[in-house]
């Protein structure tokens, strides 16, 4: 179901300024993400992306704060779009169910509209470059919280709780949470750097949840080893 496609289809064309104004940002997305797979982040300065797109630094800060937020523009346009199918997801469905199902189900139309702007094979080198510089992966980590908070307020509103008294919401959050990022860690260390690579540790790591929760972690083999000491 492309829950994120029919939301993104739905809004209205914007006129030819706003186009334009679109196309201009585009075009500093692009700029910025090159230049940061291919120099670091450290390595590229505002100045360097206004100037491949041949535009000001004045007309840079009219789009975007800073260097950081341009930086990680496309991890926060997928962030939306997930956010905006844990929303779509049927209210029959279980709290966890349904934050898995919008990740892994949504995937292909979050990539599909992360293509529109970027090559998805930039956007993966970046979001390697977002794990290695700590600048950058202080503000994706408060992103994280930021989302984290708002995931728990629509749980809570699903299920018909309040999120201020019932902490079940931003408990169940914070766990999925921390499960993306033991699959973001592992994927960034690894040898694939592919959306796929991503997508299927995603899968194996939320699918670890609940024997990692409730299982007895230790083999028989261990418990005999622990008894005999």
């Amino acid at each position: 179901m492309d829950t994120v496609g029919t939301v993104v289809g739905a809004l209205p064309r914007p006129g030819l300024r706003e186009r334009k104004k679109q196309r201009t940002r585009d075009a500093l997305v692009r700029a910025a993400l090159e230049l940061i797979a291919t120099r670091g982040y450290d390595g590229t300065t505002v100045d360097d992306i206004a100037a491949a797109v041949d535009v000001s630094q004045r007309t840079f800060f009219r789009y975007f704060a800073s260097k950081e937020e341009v930086a990680l523009f496309v991890p926060r346009l997928a962030e939306q779009r997930i956010t905006e199918a844990v929303r779509a997801r049927p209210r029959d469905e279980a709290p966890l169910e349904a934050l898995r199902r919008a990740v892994l189900d949504s995937w292909d139309a979050v990539n599909d509209a992360v293509g529109e702007l970027v090559p998805v094979e930039l956007h993966m080198r970046v979001y390697r470059v977002i794990e290695s510089t700590p600048a950058l992966l202080a503000a994706h980590l408060r992103r994280a919280t930021e989302l984290e908070e708002e995931l728990a307020g629509i749980v809570a509103e699903r299920e018909g709780l309040d999120v201020d008294t019932d902490p079940r919401p931003r408990i169940l959050v914070a766990a999925f949470g921390g499960v993306i990022r033991v699959a973001e860690r592992r994927w960034s260390a690894g040898d694939d750097l592919s959306a796929e690579a991503l997508r299927e540790l995603m899968r194996t790591c939320l699918d670890h949840v609940g024997p990692a929760l409730a299982a007895n972690w230790r083999t028989s083999a261990s418990l005999n080893r622990h008894n005999e000491t």
